[in-house]
């Protein structure tokens, strides 16, 4: 399919499966495991051409992101605004461990992360507000382009819910696992956006 001027399609990838395992992994890092590179390979093997590679600076979008860019002979750029969310004293660690510490905490999150965010974290409109200044740059910085944004499921979900107009209270109800993939196109006139195909 042909891409008009006035229109941006922009491909969400989520980093696969990290060498930390089943654990709250935020502004903390860690590289993709084997099987965590192969399934975003796979994700992409049908991918269109983009016109530019943009990600998120921790290695475990940025390693892909580079590779996939370089193979392809594309622009790269890295923007610190669509890094994970910081979980403070939960990042790097699992459910398991924080519902032993303290098991109420880790139910509020769940049911309201808005109200309930995990102690010493990045508050979620503050998450919310760098992701979404981020995001809304893009339709007129690729006009009528084709870009693939390497992040992380709490970013998939702040922008997923923008677009689906639901309460940020909710972002923790979208299912986003590891390499999916969520294409968005975005018209430019007038000034409308549809989830294409997840």
């Amino acid at each position: 399919m042909g891409l008009s001027h006035g229109s941006t399609h922009i491909d969400l990838l989520r980093h696969g499966e990290t060498q930390a395992g089943s654990v709250y992994l935020g502004r903390s890092d860690a590289p993709l495991s084997e099987h965590g590179y192969r399934q975003m390979a796979e994700a992409l093997l049908n991918a269109p051409h983009y016109h530019a590679v943009l990600s998120s600076p921790l290695v475990r979008c940025a390693a892909f992101a580079k590779d996939y860019a370089q193979r392809h002979g594309l622009p790269l750029h890295c923007d610190a605004r669509f890094q994970e969310m910081d979980f403070g004293v939960w990042d790097g660690c699992s459910a398991a461990e924080i519902a032993a510490a303290d098991a109420a905490a880790l139910e509020n999150f769940w049911r309201d992360p808005v109200a309930f965010p995990p102690p010493q974290a990045e508050p979620l409109l503050s998450f919310q507000a760098r992701v979404l200044s981020a995001w809304r740059e893009l339709p007129a910085r690729y006009p009528g382009q084709r870009v693939l944004l390497v992040t992380h499921g709490g970013v998939m979900r702040i922008i997923l819910c923008h677009l689906q107009q639901r309460p940020l209270g909710e972002l923790l109800n979208l299912s986003v696992p590891h390499a999916a993939l969520h294409r968005i196109c975005v018209e430019h006139e007038p000034q409308q956006t549809a989830l294409v195909s997840t």
